[in-house]
């Protein structure tokens, strides 16, 4: 399902994790249904996309054969400070002239994410005017699964800077809007071994078919 933008909106895969539940291995490349999580990641994003990249911290050349971009964290190339060092990175990627105003941001480790991500985060985001919306499901936000404008990009640089790290207080900051999804199964990530070998995965259920609503 591709976005109904009137200005392209460009996609980040957030790779860039140390795996500490998984012993240590990188993330996106470990096999889930035969296939690296960053397959079908990169799968279920680029259509709702008009460009897509990856922030990782690794292995820059198996994510590069997919034919993206690959952005390391320039402030935690190990991955220490978070998540939200990868946000960093693509907004310093996309910020400049001539390129898109809005970021959408999805983790690796979640490979059925909703085919209708951007389009229910941006129909929020331009009825409310608000810089960014995160999705909501499960009864909490699900804080890597967020669009946001890249004008944010010198806040969000203040707010590492002083020290800031986690997402949930960088969205309460920005006042971004949580979007309801009513599938939380489709946020569900893989962190573990048992979580990969796990077979109820496979009650996993794709949010063309959900309600709810911003």
């Amino acid at each position: 399902m591709t976005n109904t933008a009137s200005e392209p909106i460009f996609g980040l895969v957030l790779a860039g994790g140390r795996g500490q539940r998984l012993g240590g291995a990188d993330k996106g490349l470990v096999a889930w249904r035969g296939r690296p999580l960053i397959e079908h990641v990169v799968d279920r994003l680029r259509p709702q996309v008009q460009v897509l990249a990856i922030s990782a911290n690794r292995n820059a050349a198996a994510y590069a054969s997919l034919g993206l971009a690959v952005l390391p964290d320039s402030l935690s190339p190990l991955g220490t400070i978070g998540p939200l060092a990868g946000v960093q990175a693509g907004l310093d990627h996309f910020d400049a002239p001539g390129q898109a105003a809005l970021m959408v941001t999805t983790p690796v480790d979640a490979p059925r994410l909703p085919t209708d991500l951007v389009v229910r985060l941006l129909a929020a985001l331009m009825a409310t005017g608000a810089v960014a919306t995160v999705a909501y499901a499960g009864g909490r936000l699900q804080p890597m699964f967020a669009l946001m404008r890249i004008a944010l990009r010198p806040r969000l640089q203040d707010f590492l800077a002083a020290g800031g790290r986690r997402a949930d207080a960088w969205y309460e900051e920005i006042e971004a809007v949580p979007v309801r999804f009513d599938t939380p199964d489709a946020f569900l990530n893989l962190n573990t071994s048992e979580d990969l070998a796990n077979r109820d995965t496979d009650r996993c259920l794709d949010s063309d078919r959900e309600g709810g609503a911003a």
